[in-house]
C-alpha cells in the first residue's frame, strides 16, 4: 500500500499553486497512479499531476512550480523512464503540446520542420515519410516525444537527433526561452547538456537509486525543436522505414518495457555483455531480462520498480565482475527512491 503522497507538501502552498494553475487552464490532480502513464506499466502515484496542451501552459506551470519550490519533472510518452514504487514527490507534468509546422524552402531544396516537444517522434517520422522528406525515417520505431528525444539524443538504425537538429527552444523556469543551436546542446551518445541538468524530481540518469539527492532547483524545459530535412522519394523512404520496423519486430520484445536499459559502452553492446554473463531471461520478481534482447527488461505482468532496480543492479555487478565495464543506465529513474538501497 502506498503512503499518503501529498503529506510532504504544504497544503496551503498547494492550494495557491492549484488556483494559479487553473488561471492557465490547467487542472491539478493529486495522487495520480503513474503505472497507467508509463510504457513499463510501473510506478506509484504522483503527489501532483497536470496535463498541458500548449507552450504557454508548459512554461507557465513550470514557472509557477519553481516559484512555489515544488519539485517538478516533465514526461511525454512515458518511455525511457522507471518510476519508483513510492511515486513522485512534487509535480509531474504530462506534455501534450503537439503542433508542428513544415517550413519549406524552394522546390527541391531542404525544408525545416518545427515540432513542439510533446509531439510523438515516431508519428512525426511517419508524417515526413508520407510527405517525402528524408532525415527522420530512422525514428519510425522510436517511442517517446520530441522533447525527450532531444534531451537524450535518441537514436536508432544508425541515426540520431543530432544528425538533423537545427535548434531547440529551451526555457528554464523564471527565464525567457532560448533558442539553442545544435552545437550548444553538447550532444553525445544518448545524451546532451540538458540531460545533465535534470528537473528536480528526476534522479541522475547516471546513477541508480539509493544514491540520489533531490533538490528543488528547476531544470530545462524543451518547448520545441527544428529539424533540417532533405527532399526524398516517399516510396523509397517508406521501404527503408518498413525494414527498420521489421528488424524491431524481430529483435525487440513486445512486453511492456522502457526501451534499452543501458547505454552501449564504446566498442561493444550492452546486450552482448549481459548475455555473456548468463542473465538473458533472468528474473527478479515480475521483471525479466528479455529472452529476445538482453538490453531490455520487461514487465511480465506484475513487476515492481524494486524488481527492475534489483535486476539492473545485478546486471551491473555481474558485467563489471566479468569484463571490468560499468554499464550506464540509459533510462531515467524518476521519483522517490529513499526507501531503496
Amino acid at each position: 500500500m502506498h503512503r499518503d503522497t501529498t503529506a510532504s507538501l504544504d497544503g496551503a502552498k498547494v492550494e495557491l499553486f492549484a488556483t494559479a494553475a487553473a488561471r492557465l487552464g490547467v487542472a491539478i490532480a493529486r495522487g495520480e497512479p503513474l503505472a497507467r502513464h508509463t510504457t513499463f506499466r510501473i510506478g506509484g502515484p504522483a503527489d501532483l499531476w497536470a496535463t498541458v496542451n500548449d507552450q504557454d501552459q508548459l512554461r507557465g506551470l513550470a514557472d509557477l512550480a519553481a516559484e512555489s519550490s515544488i519539485p517538478t519533472a516533465i514526461v511525454g510518452g512515458g518511455s525511457n523512464v522507471l518510476v519508483s514504487d513510492a511515486g513522485v514527490r512534487g509535480l509531474l507534468i504530462a506534455n501534450r503540446t503537439r503542433d508542428s509546422d513544415m517550413q519549406m524552402g524552394e522546390r527541391g531544396t531542404a525544408g525545416r520542420l518545427v515540432a513542439e516537444s510533446g509531439v510523438a517522434l515516431a508519428g512525426l517520422a511517419r508524417w515526413t515519410i508520407r510527405e517525402g522528406w528524408a532525415g527522420l525515417e530512422w525514428a519510425v520505431s522510436v517511442p517517446g516525444t520530441v522533447g525527450g528525444a532531444v534531451i537524450g539524443n535518441a537514436g536508432a538504425h544508425g541515426g540520431c537527433i543530432a544528425d538533423n537538429l537545427a535548434w531547440a527552444s529551451v526555457a528554464y523556469p523564471g527565464h525567457a526561452p532560448r533558442r539553442l543551436a545544435r552545437a550548444e546542446l553538447g550532444f553525445t551518445y544518448r545524451s546532451s547538456v540538458l540531460k545533465q541538468q535534470p528537473c528536480a524530481a528526476l534522479a541522475s540518469p547516471d546513477r541508480l537509486a539509493g544514491r540520489i539527492t533531490e533538490t528543488v532547483s528547476p531544470g530545462p524545459v524543451v518547448l520545441a525543436a527544428a529539424f533540417e530535412l532533405q527532399p526524398g522519394e516517399s516510396t523509397e523512404l517508406a521501404g527503408r522505414a518498413e525494414r527498420y520496423l521489421a528488424r524491431r519486430r524481430e529483435t525487440q520484445p513486445t512486453e511492456p518495457s522502457a526501451g534499452s536499459i543501458f547505454r552501449n559502452p564504446a566498442g561493444d553492446y550492452a546486450g552482448r555483455l549481459i548475455e555473456a554473463v548468463g542473465l538473458k531471461g533472468h528474473r527478479c520478481g515480475g521483471a525479466q531480462v528479455s529472452p529476445r534482447h538482453a538490453n531490455f527488461i520487461v514487465n511480465t505482468g506484475a513487476a515492481s520498480a524494486a524488481d527492475v532496480l534489483a535486476l539492473m543492479t545485478l546486471i551491473q555487478r555481474r558485467v563489471f565482475e566479468q569484463s571490468g565495464i560499468t554499464l550506464t543506465p540509459e533510462i531515467v529513474l524518476l521519483g522517490d527512491w529513499s526507501g531503496q538501497e
